[in-house]
């Protein structure tokens, strides 16, 4: 017999809101878990590495007809789960059920958007109130945003972030000691990981985004060695081919939203590693747009960080 929880993910699938006692009940659920887990989250291969979703909804439905279902396959979201997107709701409360029905199935790491601050600017805070007439539902979920975990490590020797390095972190010892469950600060160790971005320079520069650094190769060759690590997945940054690889195959951003902002014409991709770290990247389109796509009021999306 189907556990509510069971009952909601189905809900959801059909992107229906859940009603906001529903929602309360999940987030504590949802806190509850991810309480135990530490700022970087040790997960074994196979899995399946997603990149930025922005609310995309039956887009994200796509990623899971392209790459399997939850919890046949297992899965790392890298963040950025809402703004930008019209069902910014229903994707989040989607990921998190999921989370909280298959905790070693589904791990969800913070991006920049997971922010009390830049929801209210792109779209997320607006999308709640309208959807449930009052803010309170923003409110349990970036209560949640706060007990996500910082990033992740697969089989000891894929680094997985949402934005990329920080010169004052050259450990991932020293991402474990993060006090994480706070706001994004507008600056320091936190704030780089979840904003900064690689770059053909050399060294560090400053970041056009106005929070996070620019990092060339030499950072990430040393950050890997140091580390032991092979390779670094990251997301934050829009790849029109939906993965980008730099630096000698060292780093790659993956992206997960097709037709970013649903006008950009990008594919979207995963990185699946198998039980080896064999990588394989699966390329997608966009959902076919019609009537369910687009909702009767479409909220502001003219917005690129």
């Amino acid at each position: 017999m189907p556990s509510d929880l069971d009952r909601q993910i189905e809900l959801l699938q059909t992107c229906t809101p859940l009603p906001e006692a529903d929602v309360k009940a999940l987030c504590i659920k949802a806190r509850e878990i991810l309480i135990e887990e530490g700022n970087v989250q040790c997960i074994d291969a196979p899995v399946t590495i997603c990149g930025d979703i922005h609310g995309q909804f039956w887009d994200l439905l796509q990623l899971f007809e392209t790459a399997g279902q939850c919890p046949e396959r297992s899965y790392l979201f890298m963040g950025d789960f809402v703004d930008r997107g019209y069902f910014s709701v229903e994707t989040f409360l989607l990921l998190l059920a999921l989370k909280v029905r298959w905790p070693d199935r589904v791990c969800l790491i913070r991006g920049n958007h997971e922010s009390r601050q830049i929801t209210q600017v792109y779209g997320f805070y607006d999308e709640c109130t309208r959807k449930y007439g009052s803010p309170t539902v923003w409110r349990y979920c970036t209560d949640v945003f706060d007990y996500l975990s910082l990033a992740a490590i697969i089989d000891g020797r894929v680094f997985c972030v949402h934005g990329g390095l920080s010169p004052a972190l050259s450990s991932v010892d020293m991402i474990r000691s993060l006090e994480r469950r706070i706001e994004v600060p507008h600056e320091g160790a936190m704030c780089d990981l979840l904003w900064s971005d690689p770059d053909e320079i050399t060294g560090w520069g400053l970041s056009p985004r106005g929070a996070g650094f620019l990092f060339g190769a030499d950072p990430t060759g040393s950050f890997l060695r140091h580390n032991n690590l092979d390779l670094i997945a990251r997301a934050h940054q829009l790849a029109m081919e939906g993965y980008k690889m730099m630096f000698e195959r060292q780093i790659v951003t993956v992206w997960s939203a097709p037709n970013y902002c649903y006008r950009c014409g990008n594919v979207a991709a995963v990185l699946e590693l198998d039980e080896h770290l064999g990588q394989e990247y699966k390329v997608f389109g966009c959902a076919p747009m019609d009537v369910r796509s687009i909702p009767a009021k479409r909220p502001p999306a003219e917005y690129f960080l």
